[in-house]
């Protein structure tokens, strides 16, 4: 008897000592730095905590160019990261790299996992759709541009603090109080061409370029040489000249400026928000961004910026269905108000935003809301549904080139952005004959 209780003790012990069936990891590349970097090292604990199959690990890879271009070489490289975040510009690129992207859609519903576009917002989904509807990318950081004010500048110049300006007529006047007042830097931008080109036409419902801002087909071609887009450059271009605008450089630069209260007024990502309030150094404001009133239509709505998850091809398929319950997790009403809530970032999805605002947290934080009324602020057209267009990568670094130009007093405004429509057009053709 004893020598039985003994083996089964002994057999109990091994069961309990045998090792646990290994969470299989799940490689994250994104490029969200500062606080954005500490929110998105949150939700990913959040979905190890959730469940003992999966491990998600978040990896910074850099700027959002730089983690694209290393998961492209990773991928030709045979080892690929699961997930990589793709900024907006680089969509067509992702689309045309056939054989290299696993489409949201097909892993989902493979996976099993509930799944409706429908449920994310049009102004976000719409982006990363195929003709046929199809969601290509997980919708993840989706920014819009807005208008920033530090309010204790404005009081120091005699200003309204809580009355921003709303036209650039508005603005040129606001911003000769400011310097009057002995305001250095005036104003500031982060990402000039995503701010100045791309939605300034979105904004006022003009195109880009033809085809349907690139949705049409590969054919496309760039109309950023309009009399409207050469009209406002030069206008920038003048308040370079008269220190109403100082350029901070490409990329987020701005960002920085404003955020350290060197700036009055700035126009950058409604995700810069989570950044301005960790420093907590002025009350601001965030609203629409100025449009010209002479512009028939105007305003329209604005584009997205931000970014989507990509997921890429794997050797190994048994991974898919981890990437799919994350997707799952990620895309859930609780994650996405918390994500909009601390980051400024649109909430993906109509349940999360209509959450935030029936919780009062609008009515409570003022100016965070502005991001997703201003997306929605019309029925999008084939002008201001987005851009689609081949190595825009590329092609924006162009657009921004010929602007800093201008803003450097080494072209005028018309130079540049014909300059700019020749340029740009090179690099449309080169896609278009690699992907016919």
């Amino acid at each position: 008897m004893r020598v039985r209780l003994l083996a089964a003790a002994l057999a109990a012990a091994g069961a309990f000592a045998a090792p646990a069936q290994a969470q299989k990891e799940i490689q994250w590349w994104h490029s969200m730095g500062g606080a954005l970097g500490e929110r998105v090292n949150e939700i990913a604990a959040g979905f190890n905590a959730s469940q003992s199959d999966w491990k998600v690990n978040a990896i910074y890879k850099g700027s959002y160019p730089e983690s694209m271009t290393a998961a492209i070489a990773s991928f030709r490289a045979g080892s690929p990261p699961h997930i990589v975040q793709v900024f907006e510009v680089g969509t067509a690129t992702m689309m045309a790299a056939k054989g290299a992207v696993k489409p949201v859609y097909q892993l989902m519903k493979e996976a099993g996992e509930p799944f409706d576009p429908k449920n994310y917002l049009a102004a976000v989904a719409g982006y990363y759709t195929d003709t046929k509807g199809n969601l290509l990318s997980m919708p993840f950081n989706s920014s819009t541009p807005v208008f920033y004010v530090n309010k204790d500048a404005f009081k120091k110049a005699g200003l309204d603090p809580e009355k921003a300006p709303k036209t650039w007529k508005e603005f040129e006047a606001d911003a000769a109080k400011l310097k009057a007042a002995g305001q250095e830097c005036v104003y500031t931008t982060s990402w000039p061409s995503w701010v100045h080109i791309e939605n300034f036409s979105a904004w006022h419902n003009l195109p880009i370029g033809t085809k349907s801002n690139g949705f049409g087909g590969l054919d496309t071609r760039f109309t950023v040489n309009s009399p409207a887009h050469v009209k406002h450059v030069a206008m920038l271009g003048d308040f370079v000249k008269k220190g109403y605008f100082s350029y901070a450089g490409l990329g987020n630069k701005g960002d920085a400026k404003f955020a350290g209260g060197e700036c009055a007024m700035f126009t950058g990502s409604s995700g810069a928000q989570a950044n301005i309030k960790k420093l907590d150094k002025f009350p601001f404001s965030v609203n629409f961004l100025p449009y010209h009133d002479d512009i028939k239509g105007a305003p329209q709505n604005s584009i997205i910026g931000g970014a989507t998850l990509w997921v890429l091809s794997q050797k190994d398929k048994s991974v898919y269905p981890g990437i799919a319950k994350f997707f799952t997790y990620l895309s859930s009403v609780d994650v996405q108000v918390k994500w909009h809530e601390q980051t400024g970032y649109a909430p993906i999805t109509n349940a999360a935003y209509d959450a935030t605002k029936s919780s009062g947290f609008y009515d409570q934080n003022p100016g965070t809301d502005v991001s997703v009324r201003q997306l929605n602020y019309k029925k999008p057209t084939a002008n201001s549904k987005g851009l689609r267009f081949g190595n825009f990568v590329q092609g924006r670094q162009v657009i921004e080139e010929e602007m800093e130009a201008v803003f450097a007093g080494k072209k005028n405004a018309k130079t540049a952005m014909n300059d700019a429509v020749k340029r740009g057009n090179d690099i449309l053709i080169q896609f278009q004959k690699a992907n016919k």
